[in-house]
């Protein structure tokens, strides 16, 4: 693991990233979403050694992360109208475009399908990393399949250590929760997985958006990323408890108390709200809190690392807040819904 605080100064060790991949090895690199496990985009058996890696289904898509609208060019048919007016306005940043591929693009990235994602990140280490590569850089987050995304690259080390020859360290992300996937090859935009750019945000770009069904759990083919798998899990079973922020604390309390009645240890990571009533009834450790009631940005950037936090303690079960599902709330109940498998709770 190499920090890296500056581009130029360290741009050995970039180059050195940038080998790596053009030979078919791995890299674990930070974006401002989440950390990425790269590879070689355009060459299918380094892309294999992802899945490997990470013990990811094969028909889970990965995304082709780029440096610059040339590389876009270079893997997409097409680039829609719609595709061109979110890039005008979103990238880089984090977005990730579904475009119909070019044929050079392997099928064993795509699930098979006949499009593929695409992301310029809005990060310096990971676009200097791509420019150094020469290749667009195929890459899901850098964790075990189905656990929380790392968003420190001491979590990805903890999670994959071993298993890649480089991993750059460039501190925290700032979302917190992987980009929003939108397929832009139809007639209207569709959210195929959310993120820091959020439907209101789309929509005043492009008016119309739609949410994809599997969104709210139905059995579809996997389009993206997280669509058909159990997701972001921790080790302990989740339960999200939802509804209006002023009920919580008492509902907490109440199903706490009704767990430990059945001889239950609970974690709980909630609001510092919530966490507030709950002290005194579930130990200190067991307390995570993510954010105060409505800071949407501070809890997307902390819901993986107090997920995370809970791996090494001794739990039966875990207890989550829910949010609204504006804006980024969204992308964050999203990520809670596949945590917990839809198990929830109606406050």
């Amino acid at each position: 693991m190499v920090k890296i605080s500056d581009v130029r100064r360290q741009g050995d060790v970039i180059e050195e990233a940038g080998r790596i991949l053009r030979e078919g090895g791995l890299v674990a690199f930070p974006t401002e979403t989440v950390y990425g496990l790269g590879a070689n985009g355009l060459d299918g058996e380094a892309c294999a050694a992802i899945y490997e890696a990470k013990g990811r289904p094969a028909d889970n898509p990965l995304i082709l992360h780029v440096a610059n609208r040339r590389m876009v060019d270079s893997i997409a048919e097409e680039v829609t109208p719609i595709a061109e007016k979110l890039m005008a306005v979103f990238t880089p940043g984090p977005i990730t475009l579904v475009l119909k591929k070019k044929e050079h693009v392997p099928d064993s990235i795509t699930g098979g399908l006949h499009t593929v994602g695409i992301r310029m990140p809005d990060n310096d280490i990971a676009r200097a990393m791509i420019r150094a590569a020469g290749v667009p850089i195929a890459a899901p987050s850098a964790n075990t399949s189905g656990r929380p995304s790392p968003t420190t690259a001491e979590a990805v080390d903890n999670d994959i250590d071993g298993r890649v020859p480089l991993i750059l360290d460039g501190g925290p992300c700032q979302f917190g929760v992987e980009s929003t996937i939108v397929d832009c090859t139809g007639e209207k935009a569709v959210i195929l997985r959310p993120g820091a750019v959020t439907m209101e945000m789309l929509e005043e770009v492009l008016g119309e958006v739609e949410l994809d069904p599997a969104l709210v759990g139905e059995d579809t083919v996997p389009k993206a990323p997280g669509m058909k798998y159990r997701h972001y899990a921790p080790k302990a079973p989740l339960t999200v408890l939802e509804g209006e922020p002023c009920n919580m604390a008492k509902a907490f309390r109440d199903e706490v108390g009704r767990l430990h009645g059945e001889y239950k240890q609970v974690g709980v990571i909630a609001s510092e709200e919530v966490i507030s009533f709950l002290e005194g009834l579930v130990p200190e450790e067991l307390l995570v809190p993510y954010g105060q009631q409505g800071n949407l940005p501070a809890i997307a950037a902390n819901i993986y690392e107090a997920l995370r936090s809970f791996d090494e303690r001794d739990v039966d079960c875990l207890l989550a807040e829910g949010t609204g599902k504006e804006e980024l709330g969204l992308a964050i109940m999203n990520r809670l819904h596949k945590a917990s498998g839809f198990r929830s709770i109606r406050v």
